[in-house]
């Protein structure tokens, strides 16, 4: 395997089946543009006249759109930026945080991420989608899963004020999990 010499440009992405590690290669002589989602060679192409333009893919189980933009700043100089959903990263992870809650959480020695898509209450826990059952109770709802043999719940509880609307909760073994901040 060669050595990635004109790697330029590297993110992170949070999605609800994990954090993402998009690479990109960019051989400002060859004209050679190389992205890699997780480590795997997703588009490889060689000798490109057009030094400046675009790289469209797919990151995640979800099939999450993802675009480069490469745009020539100054000279011999190239900016380079991730569109995540046509979304800029930075938008779209500040949009997100308000469509998905996120906790981090340590059972038996293993690391858990469980992500709640609060648009399809969709749960999921180290990149899989959780089979739950959602059940209405008297102050709101509650969505049972289990991760290994301990009992989860995420309760939803209305805030009793607008602006904050409902507050999602992560009980794991009766304990109450914080929510994490990516």
């Amino acid at each position: 395997l060669e050595k990635m010499t004109d790697l330029v440009a590297v993110w992170e992405v949070a999605l609800s089946d994990g954090v993402h590690k998009i690479e990109f290669e960019h051989g400002t002589t060859s004209g050679k543009r190389v992205v890699y989602v997780d480590g795997k060679e997703e588009i490889r192409k060689e000798w490109m006249f057009k030094l400046v333009g675009k790289e469209t893919f797919t990151v995640g189980a979800a099939k999450t759109k993802a675009t480069i933009n490469i745009d020539a700043v100054s000279g011999f100089a190239y900016e380079y930026t991730l569109e995540i959903n046509g979304k800029s990263l930075k938008k779209y992870m500040e949009n997100r945080s308000k469509t998905t809650n996120t906790w981090i959480l340590s059972l038996g020695g293993m690391d858990y991420r469980v992500v709640l898509e609060k648009d399809t209450m969709d749960v999921w826990c180290n990149g899989q989608k959780m089979e739950t059952a959602g059940e209405f109770v008297e102050d709101g709802t509650e969505t049972h899963f289990s991760v290994g043999d301990h009992s989860c719940c995420i309760k939803a509880v209305s805030s009793g004020k607008r602006k904050e609307g409902i507050i999602h909760t992560l009980i794991v073994d009766d304990r109450e999990i914080p929510e994490a901040v990516e």
